[in-house]
């Protein structure tokens, strides 16, 4: 399934918007990219709603998740 040129050029400009109010989660990608992206590492994210629930979920990076995401990252 192909993408179509208007999805894309949406995604890009979605992208850019999210970057330009984001700019600290950009960075920290990149910190993360750079620097944490191996076995046993644990990424754990929290999301909390306007009403104060709360959600937390967690993974520990495998020899694998490691693998694909090198995998990824080439292409």
């Amino acid at each position: 399934m192909a993408i179509s040129p208007k999805a894309l050029m949406s995604a890009k400009e979605r992208y850019r918007i999210f970057r330009n109010q984001h700019p600290k989660i950009i960075e920290f990608g990149k910190k993360l990219n750079e620097e944490a992206v191996e076995p046993g590492t644990v990424f754990e994210i929290t999301a909390t709603t306007p009403d104060g629930r709360s959600y937390t979920a967690n993974i520990r990076l495998t020899p694998e998740d490691v693998e694909t995401y090198r995998m990824f990252k080439k292409e």
